[in-house]
């Protein structure tokens, strides 16, 4: 999966350093997967949900969530990392005015 962008990622590890060792393990498995739906990203990662149109995955214990949305139809297949949220955040649910959501 080619995965856009690494830098969200480490903008957010940067502000919380204790996600750091999480998300580059996920950035890791995801970059190496070659998934074509969501029942083979959840047999990679048993916590992920759906949203919307996107996927959610857990980091850290739940502690963040990271929300992508995954174009698996386009050559490479791609992630797109839209956020990546504290609990707290993720829970005041601004990220689903996103127009990728719907």
């Amino acid at each position: 999966m080619h995965i856009i962008s690494e830098s969200a990622l480490r903008k957010f590890w940067a502000k919380y350093p204790d996600s750091e060792k999480s998300l580059r393990t996920w950035y890791k498995i995801t970059s190496k997967a070659q998934w074509s739906n969501f029942a083979e990203v959840k047999q990679t990662f048993s916590s992920a949900d759906l949203a919307g149109h996107f996927t959610v995955f857990n980091i850290r214990g739940n502690n963040y969530r990271l929300i992508t949305f995954i174009d698996y139809e386009c050559k490479p297949k791609k992630v797109f990392i839209r956020a990546v949220l504290t609990h707290e955040e993720y829970d005041d649910e601004k990220w689903k005015q996103d127009p990728w959501y719907e």
